[in-house]
């Protein structure tokens, strides 16, 4: 049976504008479910259905197909279910569909793996996630009404404790799989049922701007990074104009150059160096006087060529693996290294071809804090891989 993934990201959002491909810890969105359903290995074929061009270049960055969905099913009043019959109307190869949530980043292919064999070893018609959570719920009383709350799921006599209550399953909306024959009827749930209960720290939701930041650090707590595991990072090799500076020269009169950056990331510099990680720095031009000026202490290689042989040869040196260097660039020059490295960035305003190359965007411009603002980016990794070893 071809069992299809489908994310469904409109451009219409009445919360936050393109939210499916708005950057979230420098990736976007949508980029974070369609990485875990790509490697989970378990789908003859990954679709996002989009009425937007700029979400399509997105899901297509990230391999999947794209589905152009028609205006009809394209409306804020447009259900999920529409859109994924109009999705099937057309793709009558597909038997089973994975409808995987855009807005649920901490999702991790070892779920969709075991959700895909209780469909199609087990039989299921149709599975969907949940989590638990341990909260008394109250009956509602309405402004006006004359009457008390009561208890809905407790005997305010007798609390529980937390340990000794087992709580209770909510839907999460992270997936809802189902056979074509059920969704045909109108049903995503139906059927013989199945619910798959995910670990409540994979269990994020983005609905509103709010969440946006607690979700940062959710995903890079608990998030999937790729099949690779993760390494500390013990190099970062950035790249000097765009990145630790803005990229202007300014010329006095007597034809001398001044160039501007920004002590934030200086600090961040002397944080990556007190953790034990090496920061070099490269550039195109020859700009010894100015980082002679700025005394920051480290390796830099000028009029370099070929970054990505400087850099291939500083990896050689140290004897690190790819997964240990860190990148920052910011031009179509630094592409090739930011492909290579195994933590790569780029500032905001970096071009479209490097923004493309790197797994992560900073909010900042280059010579604005970005290099301070990839050091926390290694830092919070960092901690991830710590967090593993002892587990």
């Amino acid at each position: 049976a071809h069992l299809a993934a489908l994310v469904l990201a409109r451009g219409g959002s009445k919360g936050i504008p393109l939210k499916n491909i708005k950057l979230l810890a420098g990736v976007p969105l949508i980029g974070w479910v369609l990485r875990a359903a790509s490697d989970a290995g378990v789908f003859h074929s990954v679709w996002v259905s989009t009425d937007h061009d700029e979400i399509e270049k997105v899901a297509k960055q990230f391999g999947a197909q794209v589905h152009r969905r028609s205006p009809e099913v394209s409306q804020d009043s447009s259900t999920s279910l529409e859109a994924i019959r109009e999705f099937l109307n057309h793709h009558h190869e597909v038997d089973i569909v994975g409808n995987i949530q855009a807005t649920s980043p901490c999702l991790h292919p070892s779920d969709l793996i075991k959700v895909a064999d209780l469909i199609q070893k087990e039989g299921f018609d149709s599975v969907f996630s949940v989590v638990r959570r341990h909260q008394f719920r109250w009956s509602e009383v309405k402004k006006g009404e004359n009457k008390m709350t009561e208890p809905q799921n407790l005997n305010p006599a007798k609390r529980y404790r937390r340990q000794d209550w087992p709580g209770e399953l909510y839907e999460n909306g992270s997936f809802y799989f189902a056979k074509r024959h059920l969704i045909e009827k109108g049903y995503l749930q139906g059927g013989k049922m199945a619910y798959y209960e995910m670990r409540a720290e994979h269990s994020v939701d983005i609905d509103i701007d709010i969440d946006w930041p607690i979700a940062e650090q959710r995903v890079l707590s608990f998030g999937y990074f790729g099949k690779e595991p993760l390494k500390e990072v013990k190099l970062l090799v950035c790249s000097i104009d765009g990145c630790l500076t803005n990229g202007r020269i300014y010329v006095t009169e007597d034809q001398k150059e001044m160039v501007s950056y920004d002590y934030r990331d200086i600090v961040g510099i002397d944080l990556l160096k007190k953790k034990g990680i090496q920061v070099r720095f490269i550039s195109e031009r020859d700009c010894s006087k100015t980082l002679s000026a700025m005394q920051l202490g480290c390796v830099a290689k000028v009029s370099a060529t070929n970054k990505l042989q400087v850099l291939e040869d500083w990896q050689k040196d140290m004897g690190l693996s790819w997964k240990e260097v860190a990148y920052l660039g910011n031009e179509e020059s630094d592409v090739e290294c930011l492909k290579k490295a195994g933590m790569s960035g780029v500032p905001a305003d970096a071009c479209t071809v490097a923004q493309k190359a790197a797994g992560y965007i900073c909010k900042s411009n280059g010579g604005c804090g970005a290099v301070r603002e990839f050091a926390e980016h290694i830092f919070l990794l960092l901690e991830k891989v710590n967090s593993a070893r002892k587990q």
